[in-house]
C-alpha cells in the first residue's frame, strides 16, 4: 500500500505487487504531475525517506532497490515533487518533523537533528556558508550511524538523498544566495512593479506597513505604484495584495 500525495494528479492510496516502477505508481496510477508542470522527484518512505530524481523512475519499488539508491520503503508514504518545488527547503520541512519526533535519549539523534535543522535553516535564508555543506554532510552520517533507534538512523535521509541528486540546489543557495525554484523567500532581493499590468488602485500602498509605496501622478487616468527599495522591508503584502500580478520579487 502506497499513500500518493504533493504533485499528482489523483492522490490517495494504491495497492500494487513488489516490484511496480515509480514511474508505473506515479503516472500510470497517479496520472503525472498536474498543470503541464515537470516530474522533478520523488520521496518515498515517509519523513524519514529519500528523495530521488527523475532518473530512478524505472526503479522497482522494492526494499533492496529502494535502500541501494538511498532511499526506503517505509510507511510507504509517497511525495511527488515538481519543478516548482525547492529541495532544500523540502529537506528542512522533514527534518524539522524528524527533530521534533526524536525522544532525545541518545545524544546523536537529539543534539546531531538539531544541529542538522540549524544549519540547513541557514542555508535556506541565504546565510549558508560552504563549511556549512561540509557540516551538514558529516553531521547526517555521524546521525545516521551512531543513532540508538531507526527513527535517528534513517533521520538523515532526506537531506543525504537531496545533498547526493541534487547538489546543484544547495549549491546555488550558498555560493549564489539564491533559490532557483523561487520558494526560499528569505532570499527575495527585491521587488519590482510591472508597469505595463499595475492598474493604479492604490491597494498595494494602502497595505504597505513602511509606507514605501507610492502612486505617481498621471495626466490621464491613474498612475503607477512605485517601491522605494530604501524603506522596503522585503515582507511580501503588496504581492499578496495586487489583484492584477503587477508585483514581481526580484531573485
Amino acid at each position: 500500500m502506497y499513500c500518493l500525495a504533493g504533485k499528482v494528479e489523483r492522490t490517495g492510496a494504491a495497492e500494487v505487487p513488489i516490484g511496480t516502477t515509480i514511474r508505473q505508481l506515479v503516472f500510470d496510477i497517479g496520472g503525472g504531475v498536474p498543470s503541464g508542470r515537470k516530474f522533478k522527484a520523488i520521496q518515498i518512505g515517509g519523513p524519514s525517506g529519500g528523495c530521488l530524481p527523475e532518473k530512478f523512475l524505472d526503479l522497482p519499488l522494492d526494499y533492496e532497490s529502494l535502500q541501494s539508491a538511498g532511499a526506503i520503503m517505509g510507511s510507504g508514504g509517497i511525495v511527488i515533487i515538481d519543478e516548482d518545488t525547492c529541495i532544500v527547503d523540502l529537506a528542512k520541512y522533514f527534518l524539522n518533523f524528524t527533530t521534533a519526533e526524536s525522544c532525545g535519549k541518545c545524544s546523536p539523534c537529539r543534539i546531531g537533528l538539531q544541529r542538522m535543522l540549524e544549519t540547513i535553516t541557514r542555508i535556506t535564508e541565504g546565510k549558508g556558508t560552504e563549511s556549512d555543506l561540509a557540516d551538514l554532510r558529516n553531521i547526517s552520517v555521524a546521525v545516521a550511524d551512531s543513532s540508538l533507534c531507526a527513527l535517528g538512523r534513517t533521520a538523515p535521509n532526506p537531506v543525504l538523498s537531496t545533498m547526493k541528486y541534487f547538489p546543484e540546489e544547495y549549491r546555488a543557495h550558498v555560493e549564489e544566495k539564491t533559490c532557483t525554484a523561487h520558494a526560499c523567500t528569505s532570499m527575495i532581493k527585491g521587488y519590482r512593479v510591472e508597469a505595463d499590468k499595475c492598474k493604479g488602485c492604490g491597494l498595494c500602498a494602502k497595505k504597505c506597513p513602511t509606507g514605501s509605496i507610492s502612486l505617481t501622478s498621471a495626466e490621464k487616468g491613474p498612475g503607477k505604484a512605485t517601491i522605494d527599495q530604501s524603506k522596503c522591508i522585503l515582507c511580501g503584502q503588496c504581492v499578496n495584495e495586487c489583484a492584477f500580478s503587477a508585483i514581481e520579487e526580484e531573485w
